[in-house]
């Protein structure tokens, strides 16, 4: 593309930079902010500003959080015996949806994907092995995307803590394979919850 002004190819440029984003949509995007007022741009730009220099994440279960311990993991009339182990704060949101859950969760950081150069030590697993070795966790439920990568996460985990006395769950397979956690409606993923199985009989079926 041949752009008139530095700056906008400078804008055009960072935007399209975020996934899913081609040059021309960021454009168009770019173009979108150029017609709004000053102010609204600036708040826009603040914002953006504020989430990457302030955020903080949860130091019980990584999650996305504004203060050291999230809402949740403070929140006494949660379950704190049963952790739901999924892959990030878009998994939280969409179990949360479903408001059949009352336990506490562990956010991984992602799955294991050699593809992509994750390997476990770049999750939060041994976070996760030192709750269940503190001994206040009595379930551990997996709830990552029926992915090749979200079951390796899975096997990988579940071999981890087969030293410890802790039962392990799966959500019941309401959800497609290769349905990412995010996108299943709250009645389906509810119910893979509330019927979930232990994870050693869904690996030997």
């Amino acid at each position: 593309m041949n752009y008139s002004s530095k700056l906008l190819e400078q804008a055009v440029e960072e935007f399209s930079k975020l996934p899913g984003i081609g040059k021309k949509t960021a454009l168009r995007l770019v173009l979108n902010l150029l017609k709004r007022e000053k102010d609204e741009v600036n708040r826009f730009a603040l914002a953006l500003k504020n989430l990457r220099d302030e955020i903080r994440y949860c130091k019980e279960c990584h999650n996305i959080s504004d203060i050291e311990t999230c809402q949740l993991c403070s929140n006494l009339n949660r379950d704190g015996a049963t952790l739901c182990v999924v892959e990030d704060i878009r998994d939280v949101m969409a179990v949360e949806n479903t408001q059949q859950y009352k336990g506490l969760y562990h956010v991984l950081g992602g799955v294991i994907s050699p593809m992509d150069g994750i390997g476990p030590q770049h999750l939060t697993i041994e976070s996760l092995l030192q709750k269940v070795e503190s001994g206040k966790v009595k379930e551990i439920i997996f709830a990552l995307s029926t992915t090749m990568e979200g079951d390796t996460t899975n096997f990988y985990i579940f071999k981890k803590l087969k030293n410890y006395s802790v039962k392990v769950s799966t959500i019941a397979r309401g959800i497609a394979f290769g349905d990412e956690l995010e996108y299943a409606d709250e009645i389906t993923l509810g119910r893979s919850i509330a019927n979930r199985l232990p994870y050693e009989s869904s690996i030997n079926s």
